[in-house]
This record gives structure tokens, C-alpha cells and sequence, in this order.
């Protein structure tokens, strides 16, 4: 399966959202990044934000939570429309019990971990998530350089997921010149935010970073 392009909106024009959207539409998904400010130190947008989204965008919502709390708060992104709920496993207090939830909502749920937390530790979630997703930067702010050694996390993620019908993305750094390195480690799914945002023609942008990851 060819690898799916997830634009993040973290470095889009916020006052023009559904115009920055619609530049996007070419893509597979948008990846909205909700941060609490606690958990990672930015504040970012919140569940009205997500629900509007959800309603005008072209593209299905990719809702990765960097926030202390998912296990009272990720449900809800999902009952908002979000067709992805990422929690992260460092921040959930029960994470097969928000799994469900998530899924009991409708949505796909996904669980993210940071770069330094062992690849390992996912393992026993894997039944219970429909994606994992390894970060590559330190979560919480854009345009950050990609860590080499994520590479190495994918492989090892991709192992573990074996043949089960579990997505494996990455989120940091990716341009077109981590892109190859990228799909060739296992990614299922990239999520590209500086890269596409920062472009002069983003559709362009997204084209690139297909034939990249061919």
C-alpha cells in the first residue's frame, strides 16, 4: 500500500483554517494537534475547534492529544467527528479501557509515544489500537529536526506489529529528504507539517513527498 501523506495544520494560517484546508485536500488525512500546554509546553486548539474542522474538512481528522488528561478527554474528540483519536501512552492512566472508548465512539484509536519511551511498550496494546505512532521530535512545537534514530524505532515497531492490521506513523521532522529513509523503515503513514505548510504550492508539496516515499 503506497503511504499516506497526514499534513499538519501546527504551522498552518490559523485565522484562515478551512482555506488552508481546502490547499490540502489532495492529502489522506489532516493531522490536528491538540496540546494543553501541560503535557507538552504549548497550548494549541481545543474540542470546538476539532468539531468545526471535523464538519468542513475535505480530508478524515487525524486528532493527536498531547495532554495530561486523554483518559477523560479523547472520547469526546471522538464523538466530535475526529475519524482518528492519538492518545499518548505516557499520559493515559488506563489505555485499553480509552482504546475502547475511542472506538466505542466510532473513531479509530491510535497511541503515540515519545522518543524516549521503548518501542516495547506498545506491545500489549497492539489488539486494542488501530495505529501506533512514533514521534521523531520531542512532541509540542513544529519545524523541529527529525531524530535519526527513530528509524531504528520504526523497524522495530513494525516487527512488533507483525501482520496485524495495525498502522504504523510517524510525526517529526519529515521533509523530503527524510521521506525515503522514512517509508523504507515502515511508515504506513507520515505526517508533514512544516514542509507542506511552509511550501510555496502545498498540493505540490504533497506530490513530492508521495514520490519520495516510493
Amino acid at each position: 500500500m503506497p503511504v499516506e501523506i497526514s499534513p499538519s495544520i501546527l504551522t498552518a494560517d490559523f485565522a484562515n483554517l478551512e482555506r488552508e484546508l481546502g490547499r490540502i485536500a489532495s492529502a489522506d488525512w489532516v493531522h490536528l494537534d491538540v496540546m494543553d500546554g501541560h503535557f507538552v509546553p504549548n497550548l494549541t486548539i481545543g474540542l470546538p475547534v476539532i468539531r468545526r474542522i471535523a464538519q468542513i474538512s475535505p480530508l478524515p481528522t487525524d486528532v493527536h492529544l498531547m495532554i495530561d488528561n486523554p483518559d477523560g478527554f479523547a472520547p469526546q474528540y471522538a464523538a466530535a467527528g475526529a475519524a482518528s483519536v492519538t492518545f499518548h501512552l505516557e499520559a493515559a492512566r488506563a489505555p485499553v479501557r480509552l482504546a475502547r472508548a475511542i472506538r466505542a465512539e466510532g473513531a479509530k484509536a491510535a497511541v503515540a509515544i515519545n522518543p524516549a519511551t521503548p518501542v516495547a511498550a506498545v506491545e500489549d496494546l497492539l489488539e486494542e489500537v488501530d495505529m501506533v505512532l512514533i514521534m521523531s521530535v520531542e512532541p509540542g512545537f513544529g519545524g523541529q529536526s527529525f531524530i535519526e534514530r527513530s528509524l531504528a524505532r520504526l523497524e522495530q515497531a513494525k516487527r512488533l506489529i507483525g501482520a496485524r492490521p495495525v498502522k504504523l506513523q510517524i510525526d517529526g521532522g519529515a521533509d523530503r529528504g527524510t521521506t525515503p529513509r522514512i517509508a523504507a523503515a515502515g511508515a504506513d503513514v507520515i505526517v508533514a507539517g512544516s514542509a507542506v505548510f511552509g511550501a510555496a504550492d502545498p498540493a505540490a508539496e504533497i506530490r513530492a513527498l508521495r514520490e519520495a516515499a516510493r
